[in-house]
């Protein structure tokens, strides 16, 4: 068992730090608090986070596979919180609260249970487990920001509930006419003859071969940004920008943590981050004959850890929602207000259409089966040797 594991599950049963009385805002993923005025809203809005840390006793990954994720899953853990925060935003709204003991909306349910410990969860440990084999991770070995985001990706388009895009930003360079092309497909339509279209994605292009609903609506976007903000410690030029990030409405927060300690950060207060930590096990849960799920323990109901953000590893996945294209273009516009401003410097490039020297990998159609060993580490997990823990 990891050296995280064993602090944190002996600091769970004593005395969390209160939360600091101070002037300063204190943001918790796009919302603006008062410490001294707001505590209780502010401690609300945490706990209605959902909060996805190891389980023991789950039915074995692949059949024959772990049973715990304690001591490697907990990046998956936090690829989890990240991706629920996004589903919540999508099916319940950001302003939702969760309220121990509360019948809770058919919604909230149908996404709990979508990360349930069970094969056929569509975001569960095992799907994100046995996904990661095809990214060159086998099961039991711990992930990167980049790996988890690149798993991420393949498992949402198997949701047909949420029509979710997941887009993983690569090269630290965010295209926005990529991102409007994969969010309204009619517009990659749109651009073919009636007659000899060829195929778009595998599928054939055409207005007339998209649903209805697809030629009309823009498919929320969840935008992932794997960073590397330094080499071995966070470049203090990056930190105001990465602060600033938390400000945004369509933050998602970070994934990232501290070497061999992976965290899900939602906000932060003065120079400290605040984030939901996935080192305590808990016992699996399986969801009630009526489908309802026990959530308690899916909801951290303590005050929430803190580290200062020199601290962090500068390895992290950066994570936007953007519901509706008018979203979509207000982030873009923030972005650009950041990377005019001289407190920090910017953390990756926003440009219109992509540049020459960049190729997509799904334009390519790569697997890592036919890419060498030098170009998989490029595309998907560069920040892995910094976070690599000991084989339990």
């Amino acid at each position: 068992m990891d050296a995280a594991t064993l602090t944190y599950d002996t600091l769970r049963f004593g005395e969390f730090e209160d939360f600091p009385e101070t002037s300063e805002p204190v943001w918790i993923l796009g919302k603006e608090y008062n410490a001294l005025t707001e505590k209780d809203e502010i401690l609300s809005d945490v706990t209605s986070r959902l909060w996805f840390t190891y389980r023991k006793n789950f039915p074995p990954i692949g059949g024959t596979g772990p049973t715990s994720d304690t001591g490697w899953g907990c990046m998956l853990r936090c690829g989890q919180m990240i991706l629920g925060e996004a589903l919540v935003c999508r099916h319940v709204g950001r302003d939702w609260r969760w309220a121990r003991g509360q019948k809770q909306r058919e919604e909230y349910i149908s996404i709990l249970n979508a990360f349930i410990d069970k094969k056929d969860s569509y975001y569960s440990i095992h799907q994100i487990a046995q996904m990661g084999v095809g990214e060159g991770k086998p099961i039991g070995q711990w992930y990167g920001p980049n790996t988890v985001a690149q798993v991420l990706k393949k498992l949402a388009v198997f949701d047909t509930w949420s029509r979710l895009v997941v887009h993983v930003a690569m090269d630290n360079t965010v295209v926005i006419e990529e991102i409007k092309r994969l969010c309204m497909p009619w517009l990659d339509a749109a651009c073919y003859e009636p007659e000899g279209a060829g195929e778009l994605n595998g599928c054939l292009g055409g207005a007339c071969a998209l649903a209805e609903e697809e030629t009309a609506l823009w498919r929320p976007l969840v935008l992932l940004i794997p960073l590397r903000l330094g080499l071995s410690d966070i470049n203090e030029a990056y930190i105001e920008t990465l602060k600033q990030c938390f400000m945004l409405p369509q933050s998602l927060g970070v994934i990232g943590g501290k070497p061999n300690s992976a965290h899900y950060f939602i906000g932060y207060v003065g120079e400290e981050l605040i984030y939901l930590d996935p080192h305590t096990t808990q016992p699996a849960v399986d969801p009630c004959e009526d489908s309802q799920v026990p959530d308690e323990t899916y909801h951290c109901q303590h005050p929430p850890c803190r580290m200062h953000i020199c601290e962090l590893d500068p390895s992290i996945a950066a994570g936007f929602f953007c519901r509706t294209e008018d979203e979509f273009d207000d982030w873009c516009m923030r972005i650009r207000r950041l990377s005019c401003n001289r407190g920090g410097l910017p953390m990756f490039e926003l440009v219109d259409s992509q540049p020459c020297h960049m190729v997509s990998i799904d334009a390519l159609n790569l697997t890592p089966d036919f890419l060498d060993p030098d170009r998989l580490e490029r595309f998907f997990d560069s920040e892995d040797e910094e976070f690599e823990i000991l084989s339990l």
